[in-house]
């Protein structure tokens, strides 16, 4: 559960103006009716000190926790300091174990069950996002409140005296005080049972937000998953197969509905696409426009909706929400185009285009390979082999080289047991296994004559790796392990 920045500042705002307010009567009077407490001017000392204590420390836990909530964005944070001393001023290590009347019974019954629920969450995140820092951060937390919450409720300073067993037993004890005129040691023990309840329930709260609640994301925006295509809308140019096509050719703010303004389809207007945006520094260009290498399918920026587009002969799917100039992605056809990956700042959504479900990648530049085991893609410095999930399987630095030189090229064997890199600048083909990232292979095959390793095509159902000679354009195959490589069909 995520709350939107706004109100994480509003509600942090308010968390400190509340803290900040002095202890008044109507507080005290609270306290008194629900402890049974009958205030006296010999035991009212005692109350108010308590409650001055617990604001002053307050205060002080919430001074590092707004800021830290707040930079990050989570919650988390803010319902830590808020709690924190109710479970913290009185850790220490026991000397016996601790006695519990009937009804802090009730309230240490609940952080049992809390601490239970917010075990499974955790380990459910955990299965479905991996050890994210937040997640590490968050556990680290909860672990040690965990162990606080004990400590502090074994702590004889801290909980109802050892001797008051149950509610009868305290209310004895609080008619013997009071029998006695003890009204300060009568005051002493409400307020042992006011901070064991406090103790459970503050343990409760912090464990339970560790769980259910995350930094606050940027809204995304809706990406329908819909099953069946749009109807192709009125005016709309529509395809079987896009044999050819061609950009606009008018400056940008020429007349708008200039022929020369729209992209071409086959010689015809394809009046549907953007013809162009205006990126980052005011510069117009070329809206994208992008061709499945099957030729069946075009990707494109909507005239009208500024939505990225899916189109083929069967009707039109939205990609995205309405998207602003500067936001315009790039688009990449993948797994036997049957993906398409749309890379932005933020990172890449990789969208199936028989299902219409989808997957965001944050940090990803550019998808090299996907198949139904897995996505290879690169960010800015590493090599990702990841699930459908988006959770990394594997990660390899991603090598700078020459400006001139070939990039490196990846392939992921359909059943995602073997991960090959094939380093074009050496001639050299690199194996991996994807489950422990341990390189498995380092061999430079040797091609006949003055001919090297143009592309890799993939495995064979034989399995063994295909590559293709650059100046011969022949076939061959490629033993990984040895590095023997052997014309195709021989």
């Amino acid at each position: 559960m995520t709350i939107s920045p706004a109100v994480l500042w509003a509600v942090a705002a308010a968390a400190i103006l509340v803290a900040a307010v002095p202890v008044t009567s109507e507080r005290l009077t609270r306290f008194t009716a629900l402890t049974g407490l009958s205030v006296t001017p010999a035991n009212a000392r005692r109350v108010i000190d308590h409650f001055t204590a617990l604001r002053r420390w307050r205060l002080v836990s919430l001074a590092p926790a707004v800021p830290l909530a707040c930079l990050t964005d989570d919650p988390f944070y803010l319902v830590v300091g808020w709690c924190a001393v109710s479970v913290l001023r009185d850790v220490r290590s026991p000397s016996r174990a601790p006695h519990l009347h009937g009804g802090m019974r009730i309230y240490r019954r609940a952080w049992l069950l809390g601490l239970g629920g917010a075990v499974v969450a955790a380990a459910h995140q955990l299965l479905d996002r991996g050890a994210t820092p937040t997640w590490l951060a968050h556990a680290a937390v909860v672990v040690a409140v965990a162990v606080a919450v004990p400590l502090a409720a074994r702590n004889p300073a801290a909980g109802p005296a050892p001797d008051t067993t149950d509610d009868t037993a305290l209310d004895t004890a609080l008619d013997t005080a009071d029998d006695t005129a003890d009204d300060t040691a009568r005051a002493e023990l409400a307020v042992r049972r006011w901070s064991t309840r406090a103790l459970y329930l503050a343990g409760t709260a912090i464990v339970l937000a560790g769980a259910l609640l995350t930094p606050g994301q940027p809204p995304r925006r809706e990406l329908p998953e819909y099953s069946m295509p749009r109807s192709f809308p009125e005016h709309t140019a529509v395809f079987t197969t896009v044999e050819n096509h061609k950009g606009p050719t008018c400056p940008w703010f020429d007349e708008m509905d200039a022929p020369c303004r729209s992209w071409l389809v086959n010689e015809e207007p394809f009046p549907q696409a953007a013809p162009y945006v205006v990126r980052k520094g005011g510069a117009p260009g070329r809206a994208p426009f992008a061709v499945r290498p099957d030729e069946k399918a075009v990707v494109y920026l909507d005239r009208h909706s500024r939505r990225m587009m899916y189109q083929d002969a069967g009707g039109v799917h939205p990609l995205t929400g309405r998207l602003a100039d500067t936001e315009v992605p790039v688009t990449t056809f993948a797994g036997q185009n049957r993906y398409v990956a749309l890379t932005g700042e933020g990172g890449t959504r990789i969208t199936d285009t028989e299902t219409w479900k989808t997957v965001s990648v944050p940090g990803v530049r550019r998808v090299h390979d996907l198949n139904r085991s897995g996505i290879v893609a690169t960010t800015a410095t590493r090599v990702l082999v990841l699930d459908h999930r988006g959770r990394t399987r594997m990660s390899i630095p991603l090598r700078k080289l020459p400006q001139d030189a070939s990039e490196d090229t990846y392939h992921l064997r359909r059943d995602g047991e073997r991960f090959v890199v094939i380093r074009h600048y050496e001639g050299r083909v690199e194996t991996y296994d994807p489950e422990t990232g341990d390189r498995l292979s380092r061999v430079t095959p040797e091609f006949p004559g003055d001919d090297f390793v143009d592309v890799g095509l993939g495995w064979s159902k034989q399995g063994r790796f295909l590559l293709r000679g650059y100046e011969s354009e022949r076939v061959y195959s490629l033993d990984l392990m040895t590095g023997e490589l052997l014309r195709r069909g021989k």
